[in-house]
């Protein structure tokens, strides 16, 4: 069973589930409070090695679609003439212990992590610091890369570090209590931190925009094709939703754990050859040193994250940078 039944399901099972679980909510919850209060009261203070960070960040466990949306919010910002680089955790990799400047090339996802990975093969050219030391990431940027924005992927709750610009992803969510009773990693009431609560007035969308081959080619799909699906993601429904909502008809789906390392040796067993296999660029780069993949053919979808309106966030973002006291951005 999912966690996602456990805070979402309807049945009375579920809901007594949630009823036992809900002091341990409340015993998370207050811990919470107790660790931001030492922030709060000045008992504690954020490091700030490096200015500006901007951070990507949400409230819920699992995927709100935070990296999605730094691929965007780097390549708006780009286009406004900044310097970014963008600070990834590198979720279960070895390089997430500390904190390193990411080579440049080819990223092994098992070494350097799955989204890390996605992000170097969609974007090749932008620097990524990688690790879950947020403050040596900062310091990194500082050294070597002083003028740069450092766009932070997942950071609202990383308190050690100063944000100067937060934008945070709030869907709406029936369930409002922390875990494990519910998906909030913190109390909501904490959005308040944000500069900027998505949606609230602007919104988040997400959508598939196409397909390529593994060599980066666009594919002109038929209509109506059958295909299987492969995915290991934070929210497998949107994906789906998102294929149908294209015209594809998922007909075997294997559906992985968010991170899944895809390296099963009966993975790909159960599907059917004749038919493509649909995968998202995060489970690409997985895949792809895989031996047998040649007896399959791999459609990639090609995923679009936006903030919308987008020249009204535009004009906000640039506003809340120009704002800040801080060096004078590369142009």
């Amino acid at each position: 069973m999912h966690w996602s039944e456990v805070w979402e399901g309807k049945g009375l099972g579920l809901r007594l589930i949630r009823l036992a679980l809900t002091p341990l909510s409340w015993l998370y919850a207050g811990g919470w409070e107790a660790y931001a209060s030492m922030y709060r009261l000045g008992i504690k203070n954020a490091a700030c090695p490096h200015s500006p960070v901007v951070c990507i960040g949400n409230l819920l466990a699992g995927g709100s679609g935070k990296s999605p949306l730094c691929l965007y919010v780097a390549a708006v910002l780009c286009d406004l003439g900044r310097e970014v680089v963008l600070s990834c955790s590198g979720y279960g990799a070895p390089h997430s212990e500390s904190a390193s400047l990411a080579p440049e090339g080819t990223l092994i996802a098992s070494e350097w992590g799955d989204e890390v990975a996605m992000v170097r093969w969609l974007m090749p050219e932008l620097p990524l610091i990688v690790g879950r030391n947020r403050v040596e990431a900062a310091r990194i940027c500082e050294q070597e890369m002083p003028h740069a924005i450092m766009l932070m992927d997942d950071g609202f709750q990383h308190l050690p570090l100063k944000k100067h610009v937060t934008i945070l992803l709030d869907p709406p969510n029936s369930n409002k209590a922390c875990l494990p009773a519910g998906p909030y990693r913190e109390p909501r009431k904490n959005r308040s931190r944000a500069d900027l609560v998505v949606p609230n007035g602007l919104r988040a969308t997400f959508r598939v925009t196409g397909f390529c081959w593994p060599n980066g080619d666009a594919i002109t799909i038929p209509a109506n094709p059958r295909v299987n699906v492969l995915c290991a993601l934070g929210n497998p429904a949107r994906f789906i939703a998102d294929l149908q909502g294209v015209g594809l008809l998922p007909d075997i789906k294997l559906i992985l754990p968010d991170h899944d390392p895809l390296t099963g040796g009966n993975l790909l067993t159960c599907f059917n050859q004749e038919q493509p296999l649909v995968v998202t660029a995060k489970d690409w780069v997985k895949l792809r040193g895989r031996p047998g993949l040649d007896r399959f053919e791999i459609w990639i979808a090609r995923q679009e994250a936006k903030i919308e309106p987008e020249a009204e966030f535009r004009e906000w973002l640039e506003r809340k940078l120009d704002e800040l006291p801080i060096k004078s951005p590369s142009r």
